[in-house]
């Protein structure tokens, strides 16, 4: 009786050539590269409705509802302002100071808000994703999604402000367009890293908001980096201008900002370049870093 339940307890030496006869896989085992992109491609009406979704709901319960989309980065703006353009002084040496720092915010929001979200995006789902069998990107890409919606909507008001202020639009505004292009391409990388993570790690929703605001610091902000990091190494300042949120929030500063404001003497050497190398580096490395754990994801 003993061997029998041995032998009951075996797997089919059979089972294997009988599920490759008819065309049988593993349930959610990781498909190929490629036609692991072209599931995802195929589930983009879905992402799209899902990010609808996603967005309409979220300030369901607020009294002002999507408008809280653009009012969190101005009450922001208006915050960091007073603290630092009034109280600390950053804004001396500045040209234009509102311009400036509303710009940095708003951009800065799109990056930090895509990868706080994306933390979230495979914990918060997991019976969605025990429920159905889908390419679990598509959950980090819904994220990515929602926030590209807000970013275009916060992007008037961002142009409202700097016309405001006497940056009138010119040829320049045509690179808005590119700049936040390869943006988004580089917080799609981000957000697939750290849906990952978050998918593994219960703490890095906590921890991860304060790596984001000491990036915020280094990322010029709330101040000329040149102009309040003099003292520093050459190699430490090379840093500062290269770094992806630096890069980014400068083009836009170049692209709205009028050349007597934010001319092209503040922005770093192939400075297309560098947004382009950093948009292609994030999402190679992060949509490979996700894929690889896919069979993972939902099953702890």
């Amino acid at each position: 009786m003993a061997l029998d339940g041995v032998t009951r307890d075996r797997p089919d030496p059979h089972a294997a050539e009988l599920a490759s006869r008819h065309g049988l896989s593993v349930t959610g085992a990781r498909p190929g590269l490629i036609e692991y992109i072209r599931r995802l491609w195929q589930h983009r009406y879905f992402i799209g409705e899902f990010a609808k979704a996603r967005s309409s709901t979220k300030y369901t319960r607020a009294r002002l509802g999507g408008f809280w989309f653009v009012l969190t980065p101005l009450m922001n703006a208006a915050v960091y302002y007073v603290i630092f353009g009034l109280l600390l002084g950053t804004s001396r040496g500045v040209e234009d100071f509102i311009s400036f720092l509303v710009t940095g915010v708003f951009i800065f929001t799109f990056t930090r808000d895509t990868v706080t979200s994306g933390v979230k995006s495979i914990s918060g789902e997991r019976g969605l994703i025990r429920a159905l069998h889908f390419p679990r990107a598509v959950l980090p890409l819904t994220q990515v999604t929602v926030k590209s919606r807000q970013i275009a909507i916060s992007m008037v008001v961002l142009m409202v402000i700097v016309i405001a202020r006497q940056n009138f639009p010119d040829w320049s505004w045509l690179l808005i367009v590119p700049v936040l292009a390869l943006q988004l391409v580089f917080n799609t990388g981000l957000a697939l890293w750290a849906a990952r993570l978050g998918s593994k790690s219960t703490d890095a929703a906590q921890w991860l908001p304060f790596v984001l605001r000491a990036w915020m610091y280094g990322s010029g902000v709330l101040y000329m980096v040149e102009q309040r990091a003099a003292d520093l190494p050459a190699w430490a300042l090379i840093v500062l201008d290269v770094q992806p949120a630096a890069v980014y929030i400068d083009l836009m500063r170049y692209a709205l900002m009028s050349p007597e404001n934010f001319g092209a003497e503040y922005l770093p050497d192939h400075v297309w370049l560098i947004a382009l190398g950093w948009a292609v580096l994030s999402l190679v490395a992060g949509f490979l870093y996700f894929y690889r754990a896919e069979e993972e994801y939902g099953r702890d």
